[in-house]
């Protein structure tokens, strides 16, 4: 399955989502590329937008290869392949507090004039425009599982299925539009898979608190 781009991926996922329509239900999208897919599943479910800011831990000589990933409070996700891909317990380190710095400034970026929306007990839908290794969405996962929503669901359009089966003990409920056995990269699943800048993200969310305002 190829999307014609993230909106298209987006309305499928509404589609597949549809019984949380009516529950208000709280979007967190990835950033960059997942936030004007949240945008759209907001809109359709009826839900509440934001984002869950976690970053890949990245390899060395190889920053598109994730070794982990961490979340917004500090914990990590150590793939078990990380230190045979050059991820010593040194250079680990090193890309935390790289990372950790990176997600601070993302904060006081896109959200500067409130805390993040406050998951407990809300029916939560994580979304990705796709997942490769899942480490940045089980770092997600993680963060959110851990201030007790109502429900967790991962969301995303495309993943491998060994990548699907390895979210699944994270999640309530894993809903992934195609699970192709030759996977790349997530880009070769879109036709028209652009960048998504800062300055897009952010003008999504002030639009998602003026319409929550």
């Amino acid at each position: 399955m190829v999307f014609a781009n993230r909106n298209q991926a987006a309305d499928r996922l509404a589609v597949a989502l549809g019984a949380y329509k009516g529950q208000h239900p709280l979007i967190l999208a990835i950033p960059r590329g997942a936030v004007p897919m949240g945008q759209r599943l907001a809109s359709a479910l009826g839900g509440e937008l934001d984002v869950v800011l976690v970053r890949k831990l990245r390899a060395p000589f190889n920053p598109e290869f994730a070794l982990g990933s961490i979340d917004e409070s500090g914990w990590s996700y150590i793939a078990d392949y990380a230190e045979s891909a050059g991820g010593t317990p040194a250079y680990l380190e090193q890309e935390k507090k790289a990372q950790l710095d990176t997600i601070k400034k993302r904060r006081a970026q896109y959200t500067p004039l409130r805390p993040p929306i406050d998951p407990a007990g809300r029916v939560v839908i994580v979304v990705d425009d796709g997942l490769a290794t899942g480490a940045t969405m089980i770092s997600a996962l993680h963060a959110l599982r851990a201030k007790k929503p109502a429900r967790l669901i991962c969301a995303v359009p495309v993943a491998p299925p060994d990548t699907v089966e390895k979210i699944r003990g994270y999640a309530d409920e894993v809903v992934c539009l195609s699970t192709p056995m030759f996977f790349q990269a997530v880009g070769q699943f879109y036709a028209d898979f652009p960048q998504v800048d800062d300055s897009e993200v952010i003008e999504i969310l002030e639009q998602a608190g003026r319409a929550k305002g």
